[in-house]
């Protein structure tokens, strides 16, 4: 499999090109089905929108085409982190103080493989959680193996949308089927 550290320099200029942060870069499938996975965000907003997926997704393949960096066939795919994004940066820690978070460690701490808590406060090289039944529970940075924050109404709220425009319109491409029939 292709080197991610490789693979993620020469993806973030290109991200940084169109004024947006990676999130993550990493490969899934293994060899059945290898895809590219690249997470992006305006820094600003949190958020991606479809044209800036197809933005970073073209400029990606662009340079990816010049340079081939990955040997095999694999799929690319651009996505926004969503709404119970991954934690992969420091700063994550700090941004997201005050959200719940579901970790797993590696090697285990104090016996424990996973945590799930509440994020208190981050100092670059360990996050500290309001865990239940155990109280606050440092973590060091390096022994996390993933993180995700976990889908709560506090986190929808934090993350609703800037704009809802047209997101109450329907546009109806086909009639359904049985749509204006009369059942008798």
């Amino acid at each position: 499999m292709a080197d991610i550290a490789a693979i993620t320099k020469l993806i973030e200029p290109e991200a940084q090109a169109l004024g947006l942060a990676l999130v993550r870069v990493a490969f899934f499938g293994g060899k059945s089905d290898p895809t590219l996975q690249v997470m992006a965000e305006r820094p600003d907003t949190r958020q991606l929108d479809i044209t800036d997926c197809e933005a970073l997704s073209r400029r990606i393949s662009e340079k990816f085409d010049e340079i081939d960096p990955i040997e095999e066939a694999y799929r690319l795919e651009v996505s926004s982190p969503g709404i119970d994004r991954p934690l992969t940066r420091v700063q994550d820690w700090t941004d997201w103080s005050g959200f719940d978070v579901r970790l797993k460690v590696d090697p285990p701490l104090d016996g424990r493989k996973q945590f799930e808590g509440r994020i208190i406060a981050s100092d670059g090289d360990s996050v500290t959680l309001g865990v239940n039944k155990l109280g606050e529970v440092a973590v060091p940075l390096a022994q996390i193996a993933s993180a995700k924050l976990i889908l709560t109404d506090a986190l929808i709220k934090a993350t609703a949308p800037l704009s809802t425009e047209g997101a109450d319109k329907i546009i109806e491409d086909a009639p359904r089927r049985g749509a204006g029939k009369a059942e008798g």
